[in-house]
């Protein structure tokens, strides 16, 4: 168990993706705090851990808020005992589905939200888990992005720059603290398919998507769990404030050409 005797912390771990990774770190020997600002979920993602043969525990988090990211490190350490992993994967994606706009007609409020849920309270976990895994003699912070933070697109622009700051915030963390043995670095997922979003991509939309994806399926959750886990591990020991794109290859090809190669025979 690669994680036996470590302590982490996953952010937005109530469901979907940060759920997945819960319970992959638990499963690896790690003592997990399930946060989220749906109490009710992290509660049922850390009992399902438990009833596994894990260790967790259930913990509200705001990860907007100082006082909330401050009271999650309390209870981190008095049920743990300090502080080795801190996976950042919260993020306010409801207010950038609905909501966020091309840069002309953005809502000031949608801008200022996505921003202090996205990128400042990443950067809160991290200021104060610092102090905890100095204390620890090093440890690893997994950073979420999002492969949308290295493209343009139409819409989703504010969720798309918290997201490329998240990409400078892991590389600015990871300078400031390497010669403390703490690694920072983070994860750009791809469309990844949730319990939520497999209706709707198992039909035309899912259809469009895998057209322009290099691998023979989309992206699910246990596909960011186990680089997660590669990345809490010793394995990954001499890699920080690295950006990993996990998004069958969206991001390495030419969508603008792949019709017409398909259609000459030639992909």
């Amino acid at each position: 168990m690669p994680l036996k005797g470590k302590v982490a912390i996953v952010t937005g771990a109530g469901g979907g993706i940060g759920a997945a990774c819960a319970a992959r770190l638990a499963r690896a020997g790690a003592r997990v705090v399930v946060a989220d600002i749906d109490v009710a979920g992290a509660e049922r993602q850390a009992a399902g851990i438990c009833a596994a043969g894990g260790e967790a525990l259930p913990a509200h988090a705001d990860i907007g808020e100082d006082d909330s990211i401050r009271a999650l490190m309390a209870t981190t350490v008095e049920a743990f005992g300090g502080l080795d992993i801190l996976h950042n994967n919260a993020a306010a994606t409801g207010i950038s589905n609905n909501l966020d706009a091309p840069v002309e007609f953005m809502d000031i409020g949608v801008w200022d939200d996505t921003m202090r849920i996205n990128l400042r309270g990443t950067m809160l976990c991290i200021k104060y888990a610092i102090a905890l895994m100095r204390a620890r003699g090093g440890g690893s912070i997994i950073n979420t992005s999002s492969a949308a933070a290295q493209r343009g697109a139409l819409g989703y622009s504010a969720y798309a720059c918290a997201k490329a700051g998240i990409d400078a915030l892991t590389r600015y963390v990871a300078a400031q603290h390497g010669k403390e043995n703490i690694r920072c670095n983070a994860i750009a997922p791809g469309l990844v398919v949730s319990p939520a979003t497999s209706a709707y991509f198992s039909g035309p939309a899912g259809a469009m998507m895998l057209a322009h994806h290099l691998t023979p399926r989309l992206g699910q959750p246990d596909d960011i769990a186990e680089t997660v886990l590669f990345l809490a591990s010793a394995a990954s020991a001499f890699i920080t404030g690295q950006v990993i794109n996990v998004d069958g290859g969206s991001l390495s090809h030419q969508p603008y050409y792949a019709d017409e190669w398909r259609a000459r025979g030639s992909a």
